[in-house]
């Protein structure tokens, strides 16, 4: 093997590790945080659970990314500890369907089905129709298939490149030696190990096992220990992904590595026992690819099978390695609800972004939640009532800082365009949320001030302030809806809404100066009544932010102004009929 040789190996695995990369990444693009979900709310029994961990890991060709997923999961509190062992058993049988597809570049024969199922065969197609979907096709989906279709050609262009790179090594006899000494079981289980440890899959490890195959050198004596070393080697990802984690994601990862230490520590044992009593002669024959990929499936298949039913041990064990402490069982909702922003989700950003939607509902609540409080304690003032409106503009506040960064750190991975629409309409929507909040909180703050002073406005202002407030309860529990539901029909009814509470405030200004003429009122009350509605008519303003925004979510080129202004106004529209409707039911 001379230098040229070594360098069309080492180009052929970074091939090979780059197209599994594009492959992986291309499938979870397209599922769109599908599987995610799936994952996230049909784990209710250990069987169903390993066919969804399985299943989900054979689409996206990685079970260390859904292990990964499962460890933030259960750190986030969307998933149960127990939910989480099925799906870490089943995504080890998942990662094996890779290398039944690699195990295609062996097939050897003459027939035309033959040689149209090998990857020298179809995988020039495959790459022809990807990059026609990447080039020219404006869909986003055909284009993330497109990155699939070309990450599996490059993927079986660096398999094949590597396996015929490494034929010339059957000749060297240093590299002979090197396979005979992996016979042993402990030397090769380590070696297997390592090796996944380093390029951090499974998967990819195998393959590169599969293409060692090529050189005739490989034995299945030696290929039996550094597949199951393969298997615990990838536990490495997932125990990374429990650092800094709470304790659950800590002993999902644990349970991980235990599930693959004693289901590898339990075959070595019962297999080379059996071999000792038998002599298995197929060890001295060289393996091939089918046989690495059967070997690979049946472990897996067969650890699931032994362990599962001791998944309540397993579970057990984990928290004897890692003890609970006091403050584990008293975390708050709110915690909770903050423990979705996990680093670990971004690997996943579809899925995190999902998370982040339910993150601005539960915000979206709160600032409803706090209009309606700040709007009843300007009549009926209550001290814990306004204690409560502060308690719950800090939390919305936090949300604000912690969800807005979050979404940045979103905004940086390789999202789908319906993703990054989404994304923009929460980053916008949490601003006014926000805002809408403050303005609630303002309100709240003149309560405890004509409370302390003692301060009331006439009957016929109260009268009519009571009116205006029930108009703004209900555009913010319409836009709050609106913005929820995605509604475009609903978006396009706040606007006019709006501008009847702009009518409805300069009315109210006209008649108390009417009353303040009259000496019916005070100057000092007129600058509060000022001060509540100027906070009533910008909290509208927000409100017909928040519809805009989700109008972006349909026509991109949507900005608040040029909406505004591009609207038809005129008697008898849409617009006016509306308009004259909100001033009818809202007339003071």
């Amino acid at each position: 093997m001379d230098f040229f040789d070594l360098l069309t190996m080492i180009g052929g695995l970074a091939l090979f590790l780059y197209g599994m990369h594009m492959l992986s990444e291309g499938l979870e693009k397209l599922s769109g945080g599908k599987l995610e979900r799936i994952l996230e709310s049909m784990t209710d029994s250990r069987w169903k659970a390993v066919l969804l961990g399985a299943g989900v890991t054979a689409v996206i060709q990685s079970s260390s990314a859904t292990t990964v997923m499962v460890v933030g999961f259960v750190n986030s509190g969307i998933m149960k500890l127990s939910q989480a062992i099925g799906v870490i058993m089943g995504a080890n049988v998942g990662t094996t369907i890779t290398s039944w597809l690699l195990s295609l570049t062996g097939l050897e024969g003459d027939s035309f089905l033959l040689e149209m199922i090998k990857p020298t065969s179809f995988s020039p197609v495959l790459a022809i129709i990807g990059v026609v979907f990447i080039i020219f096709s404006k869909n986003p989906k055909k284009r993330d298939i497109g990155g699939i279709l070309v990450g599996f050609a490059i993927l079986m262009t660096g398999m094949s490149t590597m396996s015929d790179a490494m034929k010339p090594l059957s000749e060297i006899p240093s590299f002979t030696r090197l396979f005979t000494m992996f016979e042993n079981p402990f030397l090769g289980l380590i070696m297997g190990a390592v090796l996944t440890a380093v390029i951090q899959s499974s998967s990819a490890s195998v393959g590169i096992l599969q293409a060692l195959c090529a050189t005739g050198t490989v034995t299945y004596g030696a290929a039996v220990p550094i597949i199951l070393g393969q298997n615990i080697g990838t536990c490495v990802t997932a125990m990374m992904s429990g650092v800094g984690a709470g304790k659950n994601a800590k002993r999902a990862a644990a349970i991980h590595l235990m599930f693959n230490v004693i289901g590898v520590a339990a075959f070595m044992l019962a297999f080379y026992t059996l071999n000792f009593a038998l002599q298995f002669d197929f060890l001295t024959e060289s393996a091939n690819s089918a046989g690495i990929a059967l070997v690979h499936t049946g472990f897996n298949i067969l650890a699931t099978i032994v362990l599962l039913p001791f998944a309540k041990q397993l579970e057990q064990l984990s928290f004897v390695l890692i003890k609970p402490d006091s403050e584990e069982n008293a975390r708050k909702e709110e915690d909770e609800i903050f423990a979705r922003m996990d680093e670990r989700l971004l690997a996943t950003p579809s899925f995190a972004l999902e998370q982040m939607n339910s993150c601005v509902f539960k915000m979206a609540d709160l600032v409803v939640e706090n209009v309606n409080e700040a709007m009843n304690v300007i009549f009926n003032y209550d001290k814990q009532t306004v204690k409560q409106i502060e308690q719950r503009e800090r939390l919305i506040d936090r949300y604000d800082d912690a969800v807005s960064g979050y979404l940045v750190k979103i905004s940086a991975r390789n999202l789908t365009e319906g993703d990054t629409m989404k994304l923009n309409m929460l980053l916008h929507g949490i601003g006014d949320l926000e805002r809408i909040a403050d303005h609630a909180m303002n309100i709240g703050e003149l309560a405890r001030s004509m409370n302390k002073k003692e301060q009331h406005f006439s009957n016929k202002a109260t009268e009519e302030l009571k009116i205006f407030s029930r108009a703004v309860v209900d555009i913010v529990s319409e836009s709050v809806r609106t913005f929820k539901e995605e509604d475009l029909k609903k978006a396009r009814q706040i606007e006019p809404f709006e501008e009847a509470i702009d009518r409805i405030q300069k009315e109210m200004k006209k008649r108390h100066t009417k009353r303040l003429r009259k000496g019916k009122c005070t100057a000092e009350m007129g600058f509060v009544l000022s001060d509540i509605t100027n906070n009533y008519e910008r909290i509208a303003d927000h409100c017909s932010n928040l519809a805009i925004s989700v109008m972006q979510l349909y026509e991109n080129d949507t900005f608040a102004h040029e909406y505004v202004d591009s609207l038809m106004k005129d008697e008898g529209s849409e617009f006016d009929l509306l308009y004259q409707k909100y001033l009818s039911e809202y007339a003071i």
